[in-house]
């Protein structure tokens, strides 16, 4: 047992002292993370700002969607609008769409359930993909050790290797990007992670062209078994679509109540206040 705690101790000081073999961690408890947390039934707030040349909010545009575990994949059902919860009609209809929805998904074939699972799979593995390949794409400096949110953290830099060759269309965008991320020392999951752009980037060839001053800002949280889960995302988009709009625009992401899915649970509406 002492060669067993002394060898964990050895461990430790070499993550430490490593920062891409704690990045390298991070991501691999990240995977994990996601797997766990399609068992969980939470709340998303979204809000779109559109901005004018001096950073005001000309048009605004929030939603509050309830995420429901549903036979193997999410179910996302509107509960409020602009601020306010859905009228009682609006809300039989979303209620009406959600119970015709667990109707069909309990009467598909298994090869229909397959295809539905596969499909979303694969959105979900697209989204990972630049998680994935960051521990080899960028060179990584451990700048110091900080509190955040009453934790103690790393605070490591990544930046490109000058000579990567980005793997797919996915993470073309990293030899162009600068990350810091916070990663929490006892967990070795990530706190925080905000990411910048170097130079303008562009997307779909010059369909979207993101300029530096644009940023993300990724936040998670804590769950009492040890589990992290997104917390946060704040996107600013900063550029030009098709060479001739400009593009100014905030998009926040909350992500609140997370609860474990009861499987055997009836599917019923609850608005926000009342979860």
């Amino acid at each position: 047992m002492k060669w067993l705690l002394i060898f964990g101790a050895q461990v430790s000081l070499l993550l430490a002292a490593d920062p891409r073999e704690i990045v390298r961690k991070a991501v691999e408890l990240s995977e994990r993370d996601t797997q766990l947390a399609n068992e969980y039934n939470y709340l998303q707030h979204q809000e779109t700002r559109e901005l004018d040349r001096s950073g005001n909010a000309r048009v605004r545009k929030d939603e509050t969607w309830d995420i429901i575990p549903l036979e193997g994949s999410p179910y996302k059902r509107l509960v409020s609008r602009d601020g306010h919860n859905l009228s009682a009609a609006e809300q039989q209809v979303e209620q009406q769409k959600l119970e015709a929805a667990a109707e069909e998904r309990s009467k598909e074939t298994a090869g229909q359930r397959e295809r539905r699972l596969e499909e979303w799979r694969h959105r979900q593995d697209r989204q990972r993909q630049p998680l994935r390949e960051l521990p080899d794409a960028f060179n990584f400096t451990l700048l110091s050790e900080q509190n955040l949110d009453g934790r103690p953290v790393y605070l490591i830099e990544a930046v490109p290797k000058p000579d990567y060759k980005p793997k797919s269309t996915y993470t073309s965008f990293f030899p162009k990007v600068k990350i810091r991320a916070w990663i929490d020392r006892a967990d070795l999951e990530a706190v925080r992670i905000e990411i910048e752009p170097t130079d303008t980037i562009s997307f779909g060839g010059f369909l979207l062209r993101l300029d530096k001053g644009s940023r993300i800002v990724i936040e998670q949280t804590r769950m009492d078994d040890q589990l992290w889960l997104p917390r946060r995302v704040s996107v600013l988009v900063e550029g030009r679509i098709m060479l001739l709009k400009n593009l100014s625009r905030e998009m926040d992401y909350n992500f609140t109540d997370y609860k474990k899915f009861q499987v055997d649970s009836r599917v019923v509406y609850l608005s926000p206040a009342g979860r």
